[in-house]
């Protein structure tokens, strides 16, 4: 009996992994539909986001659905920034890593879309400054 006792903590760690597993697998499967036919998209732990029709997209997963976080139209593109994602109107240097936020600002508008990996944030910098050219 105590030797069975010895497996069950084994056994609940088995089942939690795999429920975890399936939760994971349900987001990207619902991600990919989600991003069909988007130019750029995007799946990380902060949110996910996709680029279509001129338009920018980004939604957190909560509860087994993307809700919406916010929108922004890359024709009206001025300026995006890396900045820190809690020190406030801190911006990134180019040595840093870690988890931060794009600001877009156009027209009067600011928004922030959160990142958790700085170098796919610098990358997305380059390729909306380019989508948001070729939309003028």
């Amino acid at each position: 009996m105590i030797h069975g006792l010895l497996w069950f903590p084994l056994l609940i760690s088995f089942v939690l992994l795999t429920a975890l597993g399936w939760l994971e697998r349900r987001r990207q499967n619902l991600f990919r539909e989600w991003a069909k036919d988007s130019e750029l998209s995007k799946l990380d732990g902060s949110c996910a986001a996709r680029l279509k029709e001129g338009v920018l997209i980004w939604s957190s997963f909560e509860a087994g659905t993307f809700q919406l976080q916010g929108e922004f139209q890359i024709s009206k593109l001025e300026l995006v920034e890396l900045m820190a994602l809690s020190s406030g109107e801190a911006p990134l240097t180019d040595e840093s890593q870690g988890r931060c936020r794009l600001r877009l600002v156009g027209k009067g508008k600011e928004m922030d879309v959160p990142f958790t990996d700085a170098d796919r944030a610098r990358t997305w910098m380059k390729e909306l400054m380019s989508k948001s050219r070729c939309d003028l």
